[in-house]
């Protein structure tokens, strides 16, 4: 078997990215209540900067395809405008709302790169992408949960 360091690395960087959200959400089920608005307001604000960042992938596959004239770049320009918005709405929602938002959307950022992705070349990615939205879907809902 053959080493990658470049997938060993963003491997690597996806499964450490969970740590905020497990961690976050776990803490609002063990700190006392004065606590939870700052903790819940932490895993919000961590959630919604990762839902932008994956809009943001989708700004670079649109340049991409946009700089070689390939169709579909006005897809992912626009998508890639939506997660953020949608993060910046839950910001502004109570955690218990927000928080499901913010897994919403980053359920539905995993349907937009399974049906986009293969095309730009990123499909061996969708395993590792399905294995992060899950434990950071999660993470909001059990979140939430505790606010």
């Amino acid at each position: 078997m053959h080493h990658d360091p470049t997938r060993a690395l963003i491997d690597g960087l996806g499964y450490a990215g969970l740590a905020p959200f497990v961690g976050l959400a776990l803490l609002l089920w063990l700190v006392s209540p004065d606590l939870h608005p700052f903790v819940a307001l932490a895993l919000a604000a961590y959630g919604a900067a990762i839902v932008s960042f994956l809009g943001g992938i989708h700004w670079g596959i649109g340049l991409r395809y946009a700089a070689t004239q390939t169709p579909g770049h006005a897809f992912h320009l626009v998508w890639g405008v939506v997660p953020s918005l949608l993060a910046w709405v839950s910001m502004l929602m109570p955690a218990y709302a927000g928080l499901p938002l913010l897994g919403l959307v980053l359920v539905a950022c995993y349907a937009v790169d399974r049906k986009t992705w293969a095309d730009a070349g990123l499909a061996h990615w969708l395993p590792l992408r399905w294995r992060l939205t899950v434990v950071a879907t999660l993470s909001c809902v059990f979140g939430a949960a505790g606010t």
